[in-house]
Order: structure tokens, then sequence, then C-alpha cells
């Protein structure tokens, strides 16, 4: 009867030990790995739309940007400067 309830401890302790490595593998390989991809895909797109923006201005179209009930129109200088020299 004590080697049954020993053996039992020491099941129930492997188990702990299990959970335990499960939980620490989780918490310092797999979550670090995973902020890391959620991170580098905000970076990329945050690039990709700041270029969006660039070209679009850079051919004279206006960008319209919104925040809230305000809005800014975004246009290259140089395109203000065209207008004003063809309007002269």
């Amino acid at each position: 009867m004590g080697k049954d309830k020993r053996d039992k401890i020491i099941l129930a302790l492997l188990i702990a030990v299990v959970l335990l490595l499960g939980f620490l593998g989780y918490l310092f390989l797999i979550q670090p790995a995973l902020s890391g991809l959620v991170s580098q895909g905000q970076t990329e797109g945050m690039e990709y739309a700041i270029t969006y923006i660039a070209q679009q201005a850079a051919t004279c179209n206006t960008v319209p940007l919104t925040v809230e009930n305000q809005t800014i129109n975004l246009v290259a200088v140089e395109c203000l400067q065209q207008e004003q020299a063809s309007s002269q």
C-alpha cells in the first residue's frame, strides 16, 4: 500500500514538473517569438503606409489623412510650386 501511494506522489510530481517546464518554455521561448512577429508586422505596415502616402503625394495627388473629425490634405511642395508657376 505504501509503494502505491509513493508511486502516485512521484507521478503527480512528474506531471507538475512537465507542466512547469511547459509554462516556462512558453513564457521564455514562444511568447517572445510571437511578440517579435507582431512587432515586425506592425513595422512593415507602417513602412508600407508611409511609402504609399509619399508616392501619392509625389504624383501631385492630394492624400487625405483623417484623425477623428479633422482631415489634413497632403500635397508635395513641388506640386504646389508647379501650380503657382503655371498660374502666373
